[in-house]
């Protein structure tokens, strides 16, 4: 029986997704855990992958159509499958409620019974449906090479395919990347750079020169959230300087002793340390309102503001760093970095965005000396945190060329109130000064 592929629900508060890209095509084989489609969520742009093995028979929603959770979006034939049973499976209807749908699960095999079809009904079906080419016509090309191509720039149409009956293979895109980084697939025309990944923001011309920008799903989410944190939650903010001269000369110390490793530790590492030991002293900090009472929470989870390139939608999510109490710089350094590289590429998972107990937010990469942030509920409150600027300071009375960084704490006053803050940001000042204390 053929398999429909319904719309999954990729987040707790999912109700619809989008269809940014197909990265397979009718005819296309795939295997369990084959990446098909980039599906954009209320939250991020994720991957989805298939549990079973087959060809993509029938694709039922094209890319960039929103379409509820428990839609059906395509259909997998398997072997021994017949065009009438595929016929019934397209066009029976599927009742699936949203609340239905788990969390990460594998579509269900929905077993529809094949009603009558005409003589006339099935021919015109068999007229309409896309024609099955031959191997040595029609390239294959596994879902994951597809997508790998298509992000950097490759056509897989000059690739040569090392898979079965010449399917075209993750390695085989890695080998033709490599020969195109050394500049030898150039010279030989094994590939060619393909156009970019068009923006699934989209602009939509209004006359006179004026122009709409189609918000994506996500977008708006990330709206609704930030317009009911700041009407919901009396925020203020407490703003502290700091002294990063210890901290940048360990660092640039650290930096040159890992190089061998290829470990490169940010400032923004030693923040999220410095942060998450300060919590032990202070556990208002790691803490939600709910309603009638507060709640504590065990362990520090520290979510990271990342911002996302315009081809993935735009806008910013954040990564968790879970039980970061427990991480040593070393551990935080790669897991962000690994979360970075996903949400700009693949896109996060429910679990690398859920669970946060208190957010930083870094614009000093990008030369802000200060600003304010939001606070990312159900958090108590947000560090928002500027460049590390050499100007003129006092050090023991003398005046002297240092560094300093200006931090902003957001805060729910409901939790946290005036001299709780200043507490906290004078442990992290501690932390940050004597970074010594962060690696131990």
């Amino acid at each position: 029986m053929p398999v429909q592929l319904t719309m999954p629900r990729l987040s707790d508060t999912m109700e619809a997704g989008t269809i940014v890209r197909w990265n397979v095509k009718e005819g296309d084989t795939v295997s369990s855990g084959d990446v098909v489609a980039d599906v954009e969520t209320d939250k991020a742009t994720m991957e989805m992958p298939v549990f079973d093995d087959g060809v993509i028979s029938k694709i039922m929603v094209e890319a960039g159509r929103q379409v509820p959770v428990g839609t059906p979006i395509a259909i997998i034939s398997v072997d021994g499958d017949d065009a009438g049973s595929i016929v019934a499976v397209a066009g029976a209807p599927v009742a699936v409620a949203a609340k239905s749908v788990p969390i990460n699960s594998a579509p269900a095999k929905t077993a529809v019974a094949a009603p009558s079809v005409s003589a006339s009904a099935s021919a015109s079906s068999s007229a309409s449906a896309p024609s099955v080419q031959s191997d040595a016509v029609r390239q294959r090309v596994s879902p994951l090479a597809r997508r790998m191509a298509e992000e950097m720039g490759i056509s897989v149409a000059s690739i040569v395919g090392s898979g079965p009956s010449g399917r075209v293979v993750k390695q085989d895109v890695l080998a033709a990347a490599e020969l195109l980084k050394s500049g030898g697939a150039r010279s030989v025309g094994l590939v060619h750079v393909a156009s970019p990944v068009q923006s699934a923001t989209a602009v939509v011309p209004i006359g006179a020169g004026a122009s709409e920008v189609m918000l994506s799903g996500m977008r708006q989410a990330i709206a609704r959230r930030l317009v009911e944190s700041k009407s919901t939650i009396p925020h203020y903010q407490v703003t502290m300087r700091f002294n990063m001269d210890p901290l940048l000369e360990l660092r640039t110390m650290l930096n040159a002793q890992l190089e061998p490793q290829k470990i490169k530790l940010s400032v923004n590492d030693f923040i999220v340390r410095a942060c998450a030991l300060a919590m032990a002293a202070h556990p208002f900090f790691n803490a939600s309102w709910a309603g009638d009472r507060i709640i504590l929470h065990g362990d520090v989870n520290i979510g990271v503001a990342i911002s996302l390139p315009m081809e993935r939608g735009g806008g910013l999510v954040v990564a968790v760093l879970k039980q970061a109490q427990r991480k040593g710089l070393r551990e935080i350094s790669t897991e962000t970095r690994a979360l970075a590289e996903k949400a700009r590429t693949r896109g996060l998972g429910p679990e690398d965005m859920a669970g946060a107990t208190f957010t930083i937010s870094n614009l000093g990469m990008f030369g802000v000396d200060n600003f304010t942030a939001i606070i990312n509920p159900p958090n108590s409150a947000i560090l928002a945190c500027g460049a590390a600027v050499e100007q003129p300071v006092v050090r023991n009375h003398q005046l002297v060329v240092g560094h300093e960084m200006q931090a902003t704490l957001s805060l729910d006053h409901r939790v946290i109130d005036g001299a709780m803050a200043s507490e906290y940001l004078q442990s992290v000042k501690h932390n940050i000064e004597n970074p010594a204390t962060l690696l131990v």
